[in-house]
């Protein structure tokens, strides 16, 4: 049986991942900060699919906690054949709005950790010849937008970047860039995203259901609905001067200063 560690198990894109890879009969290994919340969503995951999970409570964005993943991801006893890094937050405010230890924080969770947890990893999953590691991004890797932008393009570059030096080994790396999707994710930034048109959302559910298909099919990069793709591209062709405007003048409208 398959076993896979999910990070930011608990909520959003990580949360349907949990329930996807569940119902597909994988033994699963949740990852968050919330031991609590933790407990609930694996004892809903056991009952409604009959689910084995594992529980591990760590904050990603401390050493101790990225390094209790490590271990858990190196322990050749019980391998782990699917890597999911999915944890992740956002901060409100532009640059220098932020407090500089937030938005090292969020380096922390973004990059180290999915650095460090893949390097745990894919050891092992080379010497089996199998293995896949999905690391979520997000659309705003492709635009001129703050640390998380920043952060997250880092996340697209990593993955393929990795993925095209362990070509052959027998391991599929994916990365998965929505746009916005139905989470908790601006809730817990304190961001008003109630101006958005109802049309730019994503359901996480299928976010996944697309990622997992293009995983399957080989492919390094994963932009789900065909709108974000566009946006995507657009962002690549735009100058920066440009779409850094256009960027800054909408994400005041559902983010606006107190």
């Amino acid at each position: 049986m398959t076993t896979s560690l999910i990070t930011g198990a608990t909520s959003g894109i990580g949360a349907a991942f949990a329930r996807r890879l569940a119902a597909d009969s994988h033994r699963l290994v949740l990852v968050a900060r919330d031991e609590d919340r933790l407990a609930r969503t694996a004892a809903e995951l056991r009952a409604r699919y009959n689910a084995s999970v594992e529980v591990l409570p760590a904050d990603l964005a401390e050493d101790h906690g990225i390094a209790a993943v490590e271990a858990r991801l190196s322990d050749p006893a019980r391998p782990v054949q699917v890597l999911v890094n999915s944890a992740g937050f956002g901060n409100r405010g532009v640059f220098l709005d932020v407090p500089v230890a937030e938005e090292v924080r969020m380096l922390k969770v973004h990059c180290e950790a999915v650095l460090r947890l893949t390097a745990a990893a894919v050891p092992a999953m080379r010497d089996r010849r199998h293995g896949f590691v999905i690391n979520v991004a997000s659309i705003a890797a492709f635009m001129p937008r703050g640390t998380y932008g920043a952060s997250k393009a880092w996340v697209v570059r990593f993955t393929e970047g990795i993925a095209h030096e362990l070509q052959g080994s027998g391991i599929r790396f994916l990365v998965l860039c929505p746009g916005l999707t139905r989470t908790e994710f601006h809730d817990r930034a304190g961001m008003d995203a109630s101006r958005l048109p109802s049309w730019a959302w994503l359901n996480p559910n299928k976010v996944v259901a697309i990622a997992l298909r293009d995983l399957a099919r080989g492919r390094t990069l994963s932009v789900p609905d065909p709108r974000y793709k566009l946006a995507a591209a657009l962002a690549r062709h735009t100058p920066t001067p440009l779409f850094s405007a256009v960027s800054t003048r909408t994400t005041r409208t559902y983010d606006p200063k107190p």
